[in-house]
């Protein structure tokens, strides 16, 4: 693992030509961002939510293929009623301004997590987004909302489990390839590199099963002052390591 006092540093030299594949990034950080400024913690998340979009922006730019995003866990629900409105608020805001723009942007979009708790109204922008972005090449943008990694594995265990009961499969035939079609992230390709902002160093439950072998990159950074500079400094942290895989 890294951890980087980022006020110490200048930008990072990166060789763009050869990327991760995927980055997830764990946005955290925006209500100690509010509370160090004396602003209520919804101002936190705007400021994180606009963040984001100048993050995915540039990993556009720089072709960079997934990137993964934890923007509400299962557990923020604890949070208060008025905090867990403003994001939710924030969330429908974007979608509709994301869907207005994608033929532009071409961004394409999936969701983590189980969406079921949501209102109707965010369920439908959220399916909308995937449908219309769902043959763009280029980035993909994963979401991961009302997500934790624990609750994916147990969803992914009951599907398999029923596909079982129902003949479809059999508990022999199941191995890591095959668990994985069975996750949220079917398909995407693990992360290579997973960022946390805040000075926090850990996992919170994000990505368990698809980080089992990913980088680390820790920095003092609130969400919302995490810049192009400071993803600079991640990547250039992560292709300065040999990854092995368990080998030597």
């Amino acid at each position: 693992m890294f951890f980087h006092k980022s006020s110490k540093h200048r930008s990072a030299s990166v060789d763009f030509a050869h990327l991760p594949r995927h980055i997830a990034i764990i946005m955290d950080g925006n209500g100690r961002w509010a509370k160090k400024r004396g602003l209520p913690r919804t101002a936190g998340h705007a400021a994180g939510a606009e963040n984001f979009r100048t993050i995915a922006t540039y990993c556009k730019e720089i072709g960079l293929e997934y990137l993964t995003v934890y923007a509400f866990s299962t557990e923020n629900w604890s949070r208060p009623q008025e905090e867990v409105s403003a994001i939710m608020g924030l969330l429908k805001q974007y979608l509709v301004e994301a869907i207005g723009k994608m033929e532009r942007d071409r961004v394409k979009m999936k969701f983590f997590g189980d969406l079921s708790p949501l209102s109707q109204e965010l369920r439908d922008l959220c399916a909308q987004t995937e449908e219309i972005s769902r043959h763009y090449e280029g980035v993909q943008v994963n979401i991961c909302l009302n997500y934790g990694g624990r609750d994916e594995i147990l969803r992914g265990v009951r599907a398999f489990a029923a596909a079982c009961a129902a003949g479809e499969t059999a508990p022999g035939f199941l191995d890591e390839e095959t668990f994985g079609q069975y996750l949220d992230s079917a398909g995407v390709p693990d992360p290579d590199l997973v960022i946390r902002p805040s000075g926090e160093q850990r996992l919170s439950n994000f990505l368990l099963w698809q980080s089992a072998y990913a980088e680390f990159y820790f920095t003092e950074a609130l969400w919302p002052d995490f810049s192009k500079d400071e993803l600079h400094r991640a990547l250039a942290a992560y292709q300065s390591r040999s990854r092995r895989f368990g080998g030597v």
